[in-house]
């Protein structure tokens, strides 16, 4: 018989999601005539009713799919299935219901494309359901456990980089030092990577401590040695000098990392009086 599998991209979304479902769908396609099936959103595609499924062909993936950032499925990184909140705040497992929504379609075997956080929850749903499993770990942060490189990493460094391109010239005419806050959650990868290639002149990670006060003597050094501006390149986990972390609360509750190139900005223009602008 045929076997059928599934499909899914869960978490954020980053670049080269289209193209590892077109190499997975080609695959089980032309080397195994295996059928494969595209579930929208993450789980949540297993728990609407009807199941929200596509089944994927070879006539779905033409040139300008591939290019296209993101996931043409769609995603979620809202919640753990095992732990939902309702509206009402009463906190259900739904991990059964996706377990069912698996079986309903009466599928083989599995592929989650996720990051550390998602792979974890698809690891313990499929256990618990008896599914075959196959994890392919994305992530800009690149922080997957045991695996050296993750899909959407280059790309974040790519962009990253980038953009201190675009604002270097800014910077020199205007005298500024300007600060490139990156992502990466706990990580420190992007703005590590990105930095040194585009010739940053500061780098802050979480992984290593900083002080201020070094950072206005390097500002104050570069002016000295005849240059007028700098470029700095913040990982967004990095923690103010006190300790504390940088976080944002959004409308809806959510409160996550963001705003040290804000801190910074204000910290680097008390000790040397430069202009200073955040990205």
């Amino acid at each position: 018989m045929t076997k059928k599998i599934g499909i899914l991209t869960s978490g954020g979304d980053c670049g080269g999601l289209n193209a590892v479902i077109r190499a997975a769908t080609y695959r089980a396609i032309n080397k195994y005539g295996w059928k494969v099936y595209g579930i929208r959103e993450g789980t949540i595609g297993l728990m609407r009713d009807p199941l929200d499924v596509i089944e994927l062909k070879l006539n779905h993936f033409d040139g300008n799919l591939m290019r296209m950032g993101g996931t043409f499925l769609g995603t979620s990184n809202k919640g753990n299935p095992f732990r939902y909140r309702k509206k009402n705040g009463i906190v259900v497992d739904l991990s059964s219901k996706i377990i069912r929504g698996f079986n309903k379609l009466k599928l083989d075997a599995l592929i989650g494309i996720g990051g550390d956080g998602s792979l974890k929850i698809l690891q313990a749903i499929t256990k618990k359901g008896n599914i075959k499993f196959v994890g392919i770990p994305k992530t800009i942060d690149n922080d997957v456990i045991s695996n050296e490189l993750s899909i959407g990493y280059d790309t974040a460094v790519d962009v990253a980089t980038n953009a201190l391109d675009m604002l270097q010239p800014t910077a020199a005419s205007h005298r500024r030092a300007m600060i490139l806050e990156v992502m990466g959650r706990d990580a420190g990868h992007i703005a590590l990577n990105a930095g040194i290639a585009g010739g940053a002149d500061i780098i802050l990670i979480p992984e290593i401590g900083y002080s201020l006060k070094s950072i206005a003597k390097h500002i104050e050094k570069i002016r000295s040695n005849g240059r007028n501006h700098a470029l700095i390149i913040v990982a967004e986990s990095v923690r103010k000098e006190n300790g504390s972390k940088a976080l944002i609360k959004y409308v809806d509750g959510q409160v996550r990392l963001g705003g040290i190139g804000s801190y910074l900005r204000d910290e680097i223009y008390k000790r040397t009086g430069s202009e200073t602008r955040v990205t």
